[in-house]
């Protein structure tokens, strides 16, 4: 299932990310998952929230840099092998992975990943034609 993600240029100075934290706390926005990965002076905190476009609002309003893109939301099989598979699927039709990371779930037996992938609509297309493309929109934006 395509999703919305918020990525947010974080300054890497302290109470920095508790500030952007905070902010997005007070505005009721919850995230399902996020990915924070940094640099010299910056970094890039990637997030599946409830509403990704007040996140941004919320964000910016605090000088914060923000993008929304779209990711692929994946409810593979929480057993030895169910990453592979989707792996498998995906590598075999030529998809590239730029990154992965974990999201909550609340689906028994599966394990919620978000991909950013190259053309994520064909990748949504092979995905969804397999178990691990099942995925109800509120189990990812948790509204």
């Amino acid at each position: 299932m395509l999703v919305k993600q918020v990525s947010a240029f974080i300054e890497n100075k302290a109470g920095r990310l508790c500030e952007a934290a905070d902010k997005i706390a007070e505005k009721g926005i919850d995230i399902s998952a996020l990915s924070l990965a940094d640099s010299a002076e910056y970094g890039v905190l990637r997030m599946i929230v409830s509403d990704p476009e007040k996140t941004v609002e919320t964000l910016r309003e605090d000088g914060v840099i923000c993008k929304v893109t779209t990711v692929l939301a994946v409810a593979m099989d929480d057993t030895p092998g169910g990453f592979a598979g989707v792996l498998n699927t995906l590598t075999e039709a030529g998809i590239e992975i730029k990154y992965i990371y974990a999201c909550i779930s609340r689906i028994s037996g599966k394990a919620l990943m978000i991909f950013s992938v190259e053309n994520p609509e064909i990748a949504d297309e092979l995905i969804a034609s397999t178990e691990a493309g099942k995925v109800d929109p509120s189990e990812v934006y948790r509204i």
